[in-house]
């Protein structure tokens, strides 16, 4: 879209794209349409300039408008009801949800996907989605306080996981480390699926006085727009029109890449600073809206502030700090340069505003102004390149009602169940089966990972991988903090997408409760195939379907996510992953629960639930026969809210010394984690009256394998009872063993099981 001589440019100005309105265009290079480009001619009355054309091609991709999605995302809003909506300050449509969690605190956290990126270049891919989702905390008033990473990739052994996953995980270390953020949670999967086009996904939450929230908004004639952070430079242009929003070919190998821009590139020292003088600007009340650049950049920016003002928006981009020479219009308003925010700021302000800046050593200028009109107006050179109507640009961009049916085959999967599968039965081959899946890539330690994250920074973290969830100090003076979890199990959500997503949302839910914190809300990143394969749009609508019903069903609000379509290779898309996140509040850290058991010997092991012969879509399934079929465990919500609630009661009430839920691996997983994260030994008691191979490995939902002191077990039984939550009790602690002894079945010392968890990663990566 430059002119082929830079230096002396023909600037396509509004007024030119009057008098030359059958100049040709690349809108379809730029991910547009032949309707969509139609709509923007007819929209504005002529052909777009350049610049427009790369507003609109941005800020009307599947990235940023939600074209393919909108339609069934409307319907999170039919089934939030009145009491959900109560514990929102901000929801959907935000850069973050904000929920209150008491004492005048509010905490805002959103996930969101930096896949495509993260593939082509591992390391700054995944670095500027931590930093993108940073920002997007920061631009609501808070103090960034913690991330989590929930991650796919291609199979543990492949080359191209080698390339990748050293990459990512040393990406989303540096820039977080470096900004003093503690990672604590989050997920390392290995999927085929995956192989070609891995999951970066990137959590962030943070914390701020109620009365400190911030939305993004332009209002006020004559108030400033003030563009501040980094300079703008040539990086990540086309990131959401092109790379974000488009299926990779299945030849990305250097030199065969197709249409593959730039990826941003990220400072996160600069990032630190500019988190530093967003919290003061915000601390003196210097700031009428604000918006943080990201996806689409100044396009972004500038037209959604606009559009949620009261008025227009005149920009001069004569004004902008660049670090390349001789950008175009097009290029400044598309660039993805990351580290930068734009403000708006009542006049009288700004000298203070500046000096804040001046403080921080962050560049600040002011780019233009609020006008009385109702057109984004962008002026270069002192002529006039973009003349919109800017909700036109940012709200209003295509909706499709994108084709979507049952797949053909999805009959097929569910009838191929494992009944026809060998079954471990004697002593011996229960064992073989139990080291061969805590050995398995996807359940074993995943320390190889969350060792290069710095996870306790700043001294409140309270939990952090490997438990079930994060949990992170946000009042120093009561205690009060929160947890978060990311959970999905692919496998699940191929089987059912329905059922599977409900079983994502109970698992994050559970994890949640099982560290002592109950759950108020919840975001989402749904990550998907192709939306123009009628088979994935019925995935995604399912999914949709599932996790709203289920958040209803159990009274917690999405308050916001993000949705990542065109997730492939060819035309073999990955298993659908919608990652669900789950925020809870505990009111007092000190009373968190800890996943590994303690030294206490004779506390009583409990498990807490119902266990059934579900093995669709198990972790022993899919690693001992390389199987997926059938359908997946059941889901009882209400079952999961009556044991949250009875967790937190125990964790407030001092009943609970450890818990760890059970998932992937089954009732086995859960003992091997809790007794070599805690290094302590226990004995563990099967039933009589099930097969123990299904007591072991099956992945029944809604349970939790609790220790409970001796004096409190009568206590805390009673009130299970009460409740109706089944129970047995599965062992005792002990400490003098070292080993974890399963009753008729085998004795694993701990040291045999810590080479089987910790020595897979290490092998494969170091």
């Amino acid at each position: 879209m430059a002119s082929p001589n830079v230096d002396t440019p023909v600037i396509d100005t509004t007024a030119r794209a009057v008098e030359t309105p059958d100049l040709p265009q690349p809108y379809v290079e730029l991910g547009l349409a032949d309707d969509e480009y139609a709509r923007i001619k007819e929209i504005l009355g002529r052909r777009p300039t350049e610049a427009e054309l790369a507003m609109y091609s941005v800020m009307w991709s599947e990235h940023c408008s939600y074209k393919s999605s909108k339609k069934h995302l409307s319907y999170f809003g039919k089934t939030t009801t009145p009491e959900m909506r109560e514990k929102m300050l901000a929801g959907i449509g935000e850069n973050a949800g904000v929920v209150d969690v008491g004492d005048g605190w509010a905490v805002t956290f959103k996930v969101e996907s930096h896949n495509h990126p993260s593939y082509v270049e591992p390391y700054q891919g995944a670095a500027t989605g931590v930093g993108g989702i940073v920002r997007d905390i920061l631009a609501m008033g808070a103090r960034p306080l913690a991330v989590a990473d929930p991650l796919r990739f291609g199979p543990a052994d492949a080359p191209d996981t080698r390339r990748v996953l050293p990459g990512v995980v040393a990406g989303i270390a540096g820039y977080g480390n470096c900004l003093g953020l503690p990672n604590i949670g989050g997920e390392v999967v290995f999927d085929e699926s995956y192989a070609g086009n891995p999951l970066v996904n990137a959590l962030c939450v943070g914390a701020m006085r109620v009365e400190d929230l911030h939305l993004a908004h332009a209002s006020g004639k004559g108030n400033k727009i003030i563009l501040f952070g980094a300079r703008t430079g040539l990086d990540g242009i086309g990131g959401v029109s092109v790379l974000a929003s488009d299926t990779f070919s299945g030849d990305e190998t250097a030199g065969g890449r197709k249409k593959l821009p730039s990826v941003q590139v990220g400072d996160p020292f600069t990032e630190k600073v500019l988190i530093e003088c967003c919290l003061e600007l915000f601390a003196k009340k210097l700031v009428v809206g604000i918006q943080d650049l990201g996806g689409a950049g100044l396009s972004c920016a500038t037209s959604e502030l606009a559009a949620a003002g009261d008025g227009g928006m005149y920009i001069d981009l004569d004004r902008v700090p660049l670090r390349a020479k001789n950008m175009t219009p097009a290029e400044i308003l598309s660039s993805e340069s990351q580290e930068r925010m734009c403000a708006v700021v009542a006049p009288s302000d700004v000298d203070a505003f500046m000096a804040v800046c001046e403080k921080w050593d962050v560049i600040a200028t002011e780019i233009g102004e609020v006008t009385d009109g109702d057109h984004l107006v962008i002026t270069w050179r002192g002529e006039t390149v973009v003349d919109v109507p800017p909700r036109t640009v940012a709200h209003q961009g295509p909706v499709y009602d994108r084709p979507y049916a049952r797949p053909a085959g999805q009959d097929t999967v569910q009838a191929n169940t494992t009944d026809s599968l060998a079954r471990p039965s004697t002593p011996d081959e229960l064992r073989d089966t139990l080291l061969k899946l805590v050995s398995s890539p996807n359940l074993a330690s995943k320390e190889w990972v969350t060792q290069q994250y710095d996870r306790y920074v700043r001294g409140n973290t309270v939990l952090a991988q490997p438990s079930d969830s994060g949990v992170i100090r946000i009042d120093e003076s009561t205690g009060r903090g929160v947890a978060v979890a990311t959970d999905c199990n692919s496998r699940f959500v191929y089987l059912d997408p329905y059922a599977g997503t409900q079983l994502a949302l109970a698992e994050a839910y559970r994890n949640v409760a099982t560290s002592g914190a109950m759950p108020v809300a919840v975001t989402n990143c749904l990550n998907f195939g192709s939306p123009r394969d009628p088979g994935v749009m019925w995935q995604f609508e399912r999914a949709v379907h599932g996790l709203a019903d289920g958040c209803a069903q159990l009274g917690v609000p999405v308050t916001g996510g993000n949705v990542s379509f065109y997730n492939q290779t060819g035309d073999t898309a990955i298993l659908p992953t919608p990652v669900v996140g789950v925020l809870g509040v505990i009111d007092d850290v000190t009373r968190r629960i800890p996943t590994g058991i303690g030294n206490e010997a004779g506390e009583t092991l409990l498990l807490l639930g119902d266990t059934h012969d579900e093995f669709g879509g198990s972790a022993w399934a899919h690693v001992i026969h390389g199987h997926l079929g059938g359908l997946p465990p059941k889901v009882d919500l209400e079952r999961e809210r009556l044991l949250a609630e009875i967790l937190v009661a125990g964790s407030r009430d001092g009943m609970i010394s450890a818990a760890h839920d059970l998932s992937d691996g089954g009732l086995a997983q859960a003992l091997v984690e809790m007794v070599l994260i805690g290094q302590c030994g226990a004995r563990a008691i099967l039933a009589d009256d099930q097969d123990p191979f299904v007591q072991l490995f099956s992945e029944s939902a809604g349970r939790v394998l609790v220790a409970v002191p001796r004096s409190e077990e009568l206590r805390f039984t009673e009130m299970c009872d009460a409740r109706g939550l089944p129970w047995r009790r599965a062992g005792v602690v002990d400490p003098e063993a070292g080993a974890l002894e399963i009753q008729d079945v085998a004795t694993f010392g701990l040291d045999e099981l810590s080479t089987a968890w910790e020595g897979t990663l290490p092998a494969l990566f170091d």
